[in-house]
């Protein structure tokens, strides 16, 4: 007899990823013989990150969802069209019983075929602010979780809802100081400065670094994840560069006294479950929806971390808001207590127990 089955889906960017991979760690946990599948584009890169797990990996053709005119929109009709027929064909063949939606536009087809044929769906939002993939699912979902109070107000009915923070994955929350400082070779009375441009990096907070790194090498050990495209292996002593950081980030944020980020609502989780004290730099309205800047209000708002306007800052301002924080280990302990407030540790096991009820409810118990 066939295990049962529950489809992850969503990708995109790591933070539609992480998190999911974070609830399906618990699920797998609470119900062992539970069989679990990830839905995904089949171009996309959430395709890497399964593919270093044990999940299964489907990929299905997806197309982008924009809030402009483009004639890009005609052609990517057709792919969700393409998406929604594979993701209607892919829940009946494994016989699926529930779908998690993680979001990004690569989730629409399969929430929608989910609808279709019946099957129960849950959805989480991340971010304060609903993105556009969020909107549209909330339509066909029957029970929306968001990460805070506010988030999910305005796009669902409140018996349908439910805020529950950001799942991070248990691995992040076992990150050891001593071996993450011992392995960046951070010496005893030394300082670590974490810089973090999300999964595919940050342009500009590595063209920021470029023209910092001369006066923060004085003041710290500088780690820098830099993206793929930006990658240039570093040549300074204490300067560190990686493309990406996978095993090596739990140890890393442990180990750091800053971390420079963007505000993706995962890095974000993450730097405040571990009490890492943080320097923001979100992304602007000039190329995202907002969400960043929306995020980073919060977290200001709260003292959980420090903001600096992507539109105005430079290297020097930066270097000057990095210097202080270093030389104030209070204000430093302060944040990081803000965070830890902020940032609840069992979102993941939150959700879990919201998916047994709607597998377990009475109409979906095997006879």
């Amino acid at each position: 007899m066939e295990n049962r089955c529950i489809a992850f889906t969503g990708g995109g960017t790591g933070g539609h990823v992480y998190p999911g991979l974070a609830v399906a760690e618990a699920l797998e946990e609470r119900l062992p013989m539970m069989d679990i599948i990830w839905i995904g584009s089949s171009t996309g890169m959430e395709g890497d990150i399964l593919r270093r797990t044990k999940i299964p990996f489907y990929g299905i053709p997806a197309g982008k969802l924009r809030r402009y005119l483009s004639l890009r929109n005609i052609l990517d009709l057709f792919r969700i069209a393409a998406g929604l027929v594979a993701s209607v064909l892919l829940l009946k063949r494994r016989r699926v019983e529930l779908l998690f939606s993680k979001g990004g536009y690569v989730s629409v087809p399969p929430v929608i075929a989910a609808r279709l044929l019946g099957i129960p769906v849950i959805s989480h939002e991340s971010d304060r602010e609903a993105g556009l993939a969020t909107r549209i699912n909330a339509r066909f979902t029957d029970l929306l979780l968001c990460a805070y109070e506010e988030s999910c107000a305005a796009i669902a009915d409140r018996t349908r809802m439910a805020a529950v923070g950001n799942p991070v994955r248990q691995d992040i929350l076992r990150g050891d100081r001593r071996r993450g400082r011992s392995t960046w070779n951070v010496g005893d009375g030394e300082k670590l400065i974490l810089v973090l441009g999300g999964s595919q990096g940050a342009r500009q907070i590595n063209q920021l670094i470029d023209g910092a790194i001369d006066a923060l090498l004085p003041l710290a050990r500088v780690v820098h994840q830099t993206g793929r495209a930006d990658y240039v292996p570093a040549d300074r002593e204490g300067y560190y560069k990686a493309r990406f950081f996978h095993e090596e980030l739990p140890d890393l944020l442990a180990a750091a006294d800053l971390v420079i980020s963007r505000a993706g609502a995962g890095t974000l989780w993450e730097n405040g479950v571990t009490g890492t004290p943080a320097v923001l730099i979100p992304l602007g309205l000039e190329s995202s929806r907002g969400d960043q800047l929306r995020n980073a209000e919060l977290f200001a708002e709260r003292g959980a971390a420090e903001v600096l306007d992507g539109k105005e800052v430079t290297s020097e301002k930066l270097v000057q808001q990095v210097r202080r924080l270093l030389k104030d280990d209070a204000a430093r302990e302060r944040m990081a207590e803000k965070a830890w407030e902020l940032c609840n540790r069992d979102a993941a096991e939150r959700m879990v127990r919201y998916i047994e009820e709607y597998l377990y409810r009475p109409e979906n118990r095997e006879e």
